[in-house]
């Protein structure tokens, strides 16, 4: 069964049809899902959703996006106390945005090291959102690293391969989204197949980027078979060792998914 690492099932499109959302992942062979916190103010609906789910589990985090407007941005307790949940599995997600900066950098750069600092903590992984930042995506994983050593994952990946060494070369993981089966994404699709092999997962992003042949509709987890499939392809296997490959991956990355 496939683990879809990545989504956001408290998103409308999503939750107003979710019992629905949860039996088509079913049928194509998902049966986790990871929900991910992008504000601290609305943690709670991503909590919820994982205590009301056995198959669902949750992250707490202040997506770049959000660094300017949450007020708990920056603020490490608040990152714990959020976090401080059996079904909790993750920090984030944290991490660079500059082709919006919807938020400043630098703030958006204190809010990453704060959630990187509450991960370290928690031994609990981060879940690194990147775009249009790599340098200093990398830049501030391996500064923090030399501070005390934490577990990580760069999300829904579509930087250079430089931050994918980067970030491997520090025990980093590298997680694929549907943009993997999107035309003219050669260099993505490269980093795909250089990767080692224990350090890759699938994941949807839902409601965003629906992989082929799905483009146009909102994404769901069941979904994900179709970027598992599309990665098997790319690294010249089938598509059950790739969900054999990216399941245990992701139960060792979120180890706590394994304690209830």
């Amino acid at each position: 069964m496939i683990i879809d690492s990545h989504a956001h099932l408290d998103y409308p499109q999503l939750a107003e049809d979710l019992p629905a959302v949860l039996a088509r992942a079913h049928e194509a062979g998902v049966d986790r899902v990871i929900t991910i916190g992008v504000k601290l103010t609305t943690v709670d609906r991503p909590r919820a959703l994982a205590e009301a789910n056995d198959n669902i589990w949750f992250s707490a985090g202040v997506h770049p996006h959000e660094a300017g407007n949450e007020a708990d941005a920056c603020n490490v307790d608040a990152f714990l106390s959020a976090a401080d949940h059996p079904r909790c599995v993750a920090i984030g997600e944290a991490g660079l945005d500059y082709h919006y900066d919807y938020a400043p950098r630098d703030r958006q750069a204190e809010s990453f090291r704060a959630q990187i600092t509450a991960a370290r903590e928690l031994d609990l992984p981060i879940i690194v959102h990147a775009r249009e930042a790599d340098n200093d995506i990398a830049d501030i994983i391996e500064d923090e690293m030399g501070k005390g050593t934490f577990r990580g994952v760069l999300h829904c990946f579509s930087s250079g391969p430089e931050l994918a060494r980067r970030a491997i070369d520090v025990g980093f993981y590298v997680s694929f989204s549907g943009i993997l089966t999107f035309k003219s994404v050669a260099a993505i699709q490269q980093v795909a197949a250089d990767s080692p092999e224990d350090r890759i997962l699938v994941e949807t992003d839902a409601p965003y980027l629906a992989p082929v042949p799905m483009r146009g509709k909102p994404n769901e987890p069941a979904y994900t078979s179709h970027t598992l499939a599309k990665l098997a392809e790319i690294r010249n296997t089938d598509a059950e060792r790739m969900t054999a490959i990216t399941r245990a991956n992701t139960l060792r990355l979120f180890s706590r998914m394994g304690e209830g």
